[in-house]
């Protein structure tokens, strides 16, 4: 009697051992939906890898005379110590304001690109592409919690570079400039996430 009572023991659990992978395939965990400054670090980080991908071909592979464009944001006043001291409202609006900068730069990168038939077109307009992308977002994070929208001067821009180097010069500067102001912001996007919480 014994030993029909351990075989039975034994069989019933060895049927509850083999539902377990069923029960465990079952329960579906509850999806978390990513917050609004989830989705801008995001698209941060997608285009931070754009910038260097283009950054590592070839064509802009030389040493450049730096500071040729006076109208771009400045970095060098913005640290990584400063990351948790942000505010959320100012710094999206700056953030909206110096990307609106960058996107008039690229876009005319794009425009005098074509007119020397560079190679890389194809990824800087889906760099640009991003960019917009990630502006239209950000404005309507802006427009969630009234932030203010600020409004930069147009710099005004070259209408044509001469020379095939030149373009290439202009390409490296940008970029290398955007890949920072990327890496600042993706951090700030992050910082900033548990203030957005507390609004929202």
């Amino acid at each position: 009697m014994k030993l029909l009572l351990d075989s039975t023991s034994s069989l019933l659990f060895s049927l509850l051992l083999a539902q377990l992978p069923v029960f465990s395939y079952g329960t579906v965990l509850p999806h978390r939906r990513p917050s609004d400054l989830d989705k801008l670090s995001n698209q941060t980080r997608n285009l931070m890898k754009l910038t260097q991908e283009l950054l590592k071909e070839h064509a802009f592979d030389s040493d450049v005379e730096s500071h040729r464009f006076r109208s771009l944001p400045e970095m060098s006043n913005r640290s990584a110590n400063d990351l948790s001291n942000l505010e959320l409202k100012p710094t999206l609006s700056q953030l909206h304001a110096d990307l609106k900068l960058y996107e008039h730069h690229f876009e005319w990168l794009n425009r005098v690109s074509k007119k020397h038939q560079h190679p890389a077109v194809p990824k800087l307009v889906e760099m640009i592409k991003e960019m917009k992308s990630l502006i239209n977002l950000l404005h309507r994070q802006m427009q969630k919690i009234e932030a203010p929208k600020l409004t930069n001067p147009t710099p005004s821009l070259p209408p044509h570079l001469p020379y095939h180097f030149d373009v290439l010069q202009s390409s490296h500067e940008l970029l290398q400039h955007f890949k920072l102001f990327c890496d600042w912001a993706y951090r700030a996007f992050l910082s900033l996430k548990p203030k957005a919480s507390a609004v929202q």
